[in-house]
């Protein structure tokens, strides 16, 4: 097969792949779907940067184990992608090469290949998330004097009231916002499918008002809630903007003197409301409503160690006390001296 045939093989496997298999055949959600589109367009942005193979002329032999292990390499310790996103990628690529080899036989080395490739190993280590400070700081980071960051700033206030995924969150339209209900609330369309209610606070009510005053002029619906603006037409950010945005106001927050962490990320957000609740007495079947979760051993798993954070700090509160205490009571040193 000459390459202008394999290059058209490619793209024409592709667009099938993300625009008719993974949803009409698999029934996958549309979240799913925009996250395996995603990975496959940022392989693509990969190689035509990284490996200057151009794009008309990418076809599946580009699909080399050492390109996709390139690929991981440099989501992970050039654009700082988080390891859950990172070994997501790295599924769609898998996934898109099963599809295409089922397609067509000559496929199937690339794809035996590529599943040699494995994702990073996931540390145990306990969930990461904005503190109080560091929250705050962030929420206030965009310059509102300009109006697409009066638009990051609505966004930030909401995923954290929310705790919305970030595909949640890009996926909201103007029908999503029920604002005028006896108890304000966000139609989220989440994980699976499946829809949820979540109610918002006064706080956030006002800003989505002011918001939709100043960035919307119909009531089309269907308009994306957040939206940019290209060749006079609105369209959806995409979650690699999302990401860009959080890093970039991260780093503006470190220049004002707050500590973040290094690797700060959009769904840290969400983890730190969840946690924010957890930690301020919510029951966890609340919290788990608020996320999504299916399951609550989903929701009580992830967040386990949040008790032994609060255990932690009860016991160093606990240990201040003792430690100001004058032990010069006999009775009490006595009482304490026993078998």
């Amino acid at each position: 097969m000459k390459n202008s045939q394999k290059t058209i093989q490619f793209w024409d496997l592709a667009k099938e792949y993300i625009n008719h298999y993974l949803s009409h055949i698999r029934k996958l959600s549309e979240n799913t779907v925009e996250a395996y589109r995603t990975g496959i367009n940022q392989f693509v942005d990969y190689l035509e940067e990284c490996k200057n193979i151009n794009r008309r002329e990418i076809s599946f032999n580009d699909f080399s184990r050492q390109n996709i292990k390139g690929f991981i390499d440099w989501l992970s310790n050039i654009r700082k992608v988080s390891v859950k996103t990172c070994n997501l990628r790295l599924t769609a690529i898998h996934s898109l090469l099963e599809f295409a080899s089922s397609e067509d036989d000559a496929i199937i080395p690339q794809y035996l290949n590529a599943c040699s490739v494995k994702g990073i190993k996931v540390s145990s280590n306990t969930i990461k998330y904005f503190e109080k400070v560091q929250m705050k700081a962030l929420l206030t980071a965009p310059v509102t004097s300009k109006k697409s960051e009066r638009r990051n700033q609505m966004m930030l206030i909401l995923m954290y009231d929310t705790a919305m995924r970030v595909q949640e969150n890009l996926g909201l339209c103007l029908g999503s916002l029920h604002l005028s209900a006896n108890v304000p609330y966000i139609t989220i369309y989440g994980k699976g499918g499946k829809y949820r209610n979540i109610p918002i606070m006064t706080k956030t009510k006002e800003h989505l008002c002011q918001y939709i005053k100043e960035f919307h002029f119909s009531d089309d619906k269907n308009t994306p809630l957040f939206y940019t603006v290209t060749y006079g037409q609105k369209h959806k950010l995409s979650s690699d903007t999302m990401e860009k945005m959080i890093k970039r106001y991260s780093k503006i927050c470190v220049e004002k003197g707050v500590d973040m962490p290094v690797d700060s990320h959009c769904h840290m957000i969400r983890k730190t409301r969840a946690m924010d609740l957890y930690q301020n007495g919510v029951p966890l079947t609340h919290v788990q409503q608020l996320l999504g979760h299916e399951s609550i051993s989903t929701t009580s798993g992830f967040y386990a160690f949040a008790t032994l954070d609060t255990l932690a700090k009860s016991l160093s509160k606990e240990d201040d006390v003792i430690s100001k205490k004058k032990w010069i009571d006999p009775k009490t040193l006595t009482q304490l001296y026993r078998l």
